[in-house]
């Protein structure tokens, strides 16, 4: 993963997304996805702004099928923000840099 970016799997999801004392925005990908592969610049760049305000990580869903399995992904991208341990927000899709941030700072 590039700079601030956090790579979520299954065996740190808990420790990483759901005990994290900050926002998480987990970013779930695959590398043969088109639309993934647009959002990586705009989670890159979200990941250097949001260093100490929130956490920002991609969970690679062929990679990691039991997390993917267990939060029902059925497309991707997914971008789902957690606070305090819970889904705050999902959007499915490419979406904008704007609308990501407006979720962050809604929660920080």
């Amino acid at each position: 993963m590039a700079g601030n970016v956090v790579e979520i799997n299954d065996a740190n999801f808990e420790s990483e997304v759901i005990n994290s004392s900050v926002p998480v925005l987990v970013d779930l990908w695959a590398e043969w996805c088109g639309p993934c592969r647009m959002m990586t610049p705009i989670v890159e760049e979200l990941a250097d702004e949001y260093t100490g305000k929130a956490k920002i990580g991609k969970l690679n869903t062929d990679e990691n099928r039991d997390t993917s399995v267990k939060l029902g992904i059925s497309a991707i991208p997914t971008l789902i923000i957690y606070n305090k341990g819970e889904m705050a927000k999902t959007m499915v899709g490419v979406t904008s840099k704007k609308d990501l941030k407006a979720a962050l700072d809604a929660l920080i």
